[in-house]
């Protein structure tokens, strides 16, 4: 008999996403009449369509596929050149970072590169997480053996846990013992927070000390519309010595169903061997690149360039206007309905604090049950989440509406 992955088996229940959806089921299945009154602010999928110049990129980009002579096969695993020039100078040089084009690796998604980054990472390390957080941080880390057992608190021994509490703005202090490896997120998923450049500046000072590696999720920078709020960990610098960029075309392009993505990884980063020497990280993720992926389709990837064209850029600019008008009409409403909130100014999430006495899982289901409305209990995001939940601004106007009125009377 085959030997399997016994961490894995430390898992608790099933992904947080899942379980909503699951749960989701099991309520319309009961209830068919409000079902049809349902409305959906639980994951943040993206509703609206893709940019016409989006759409227009990729259908030449198909109807190239339909010539000999224009045929493309297996492309570059890294990411075809045009794409990687398109990032790397309009994300990173005309804002004046330094970062080349052939330190962006361009993937299926930030979600998919968090994880998979472990694999050039060692199970030595020491690894720090925000909490609440982004599920996936955690649980890939658990797949990996990273960990030890959850207790009653969902909590996983040898992670090191970074509270996040209204206190500190939402924003994880720096602590006083070393981590190896720390997960950073602004715009934070799911409380909606950022970082200002003195928060950041004390985490590549922390890294620096430590020869420590931050992960540094922007999938949201975006969204980011205070000035004076970095939208890239390299804005500060020292960065390009300890840290990683994760960055999505999903929820600025709408790629949640194409999917694609990028990853910084500077060449001057180093990590060192469990015999002390130190080795550069950009060959090693070029490497598993290479050897565990087949790149992203040419005609996503052309889709993905069109974002950066003047139309492009305008088409982008709108989808995150629609998205953040939804999410000022969502936290009028909850201020409204007297209920306290963080979030929906830099980024497409609210962070709402539940009425007293009231767990995350009780609001999901008073919220699912009462006014039809999917929300994301945030005990799902950590212990630090117990006791609010999430709402996603992503959907159309006149469902965040309809969400609004309901909150009204809720």
């Amino acid at each position: 008999m085959a030997y399997l992955n016994d961490n894995y088996l430390k898992l608790r229940a099933g992904y947080l996403f899942p379980e909503i959806a699951r749960r989701v089921k099991a309520f319309c299945d009961a209830n068919p009449d409000a079902a049809k009154r349902l409305i959906r602010c639980g994951i943040g999928d993206v509703t609206e369509p893709l940019p016409e110049a989006v759409r227009n990129a990729m259908h030449k980009a198909v109807d190239e596929l339909g010539s000999r002579d224009t045929f493309r096969g297996y492309g570059p695993e890294q990411g075809y050149e045009f794409l990687r020039h398109a990032i790397a100078e309009n994300d990173y040089r005309a804002h004046g970072l330094e970062v080349a084009d052939d330190e962006i690796f361009v993937s299926d998604g930030s979600k998919c590169d968090c994880g998979n980054i472990l694999d050039i990472l060692g199970g030595e390390n020491r690894i720090a997480v925000m909490d609440p957080v982004y599920p996936v941080y955690v649980d890939t880390n658990v797949m990996a053996g990273h960990t030890g057992e959850a207790d009653a608190s969902g909590a996983y021994g040898g992670l090191l846990y970074l509270p996040c509490t209204e206190a500190n703005g939402f924003v994880a202090d720096v602590p006083s013992e070393r981590a190896d490896v720390v997960y950073l997120c602004f715009p934070n998923n799911p409380t909606g927070s950022v970082a200002t450049r003195a928060q950041l500046e004390a985490w590549v000072a922390y890294a620096l000390k430590h020869q420590s590696l931050l992960l540094y999720d922007a999938a949201y920078e975006a969204y980011i519309s205070e000035p004076g709020i970095p939208h890239s960990i390299y804005e500060i610098p020292g960065a390009r010595e300890c840290a990683i960029e994760f960055r999505s075309f999903s929820k600025n392009g709408g790629f949640t169903g194409t999917r694609c993505a990028f990853t910084v990884v500077p060449k001057t980063l180093m990590a060192r061997t469990k015999s002390g020497e130190s080795h550069a990280l950009h060959p090693l993720w070029n490497r598993r690149m290479s050897t565990k992926f087949n790149g992203v389709s040419y005609v996503v990837q052309r889709g993905a360039e069109s974002l950066y064209s003047s139309e492009g850029k305008v088409q982008v600019q709108a989808l995150i206007s629609h998205y953040m008008g939804n999410a000022a009409v969502l936290r009028k409403a909850a201020i409204d309905a007297g209920l306290a909130v963080w979030g929906g100014v830099n980024a497409p999430y609210l962070w709402v604090r539940t009425p007293k006495g009231i767990s995350s899982w009780q609001m999901f289901d008073r919220m699912l049950s009462e006014a039809n409305v999917v929300i994301t209990p945030g005990s799902g995001f950590g212990s630090a989440g117990e006791g609010y939940f999430r709402i996603s601004a992503f959907n159309s106007r006149a469902a965040v509406e309809e969400v609004a009125a309901r909150l009204a009377k809720f």
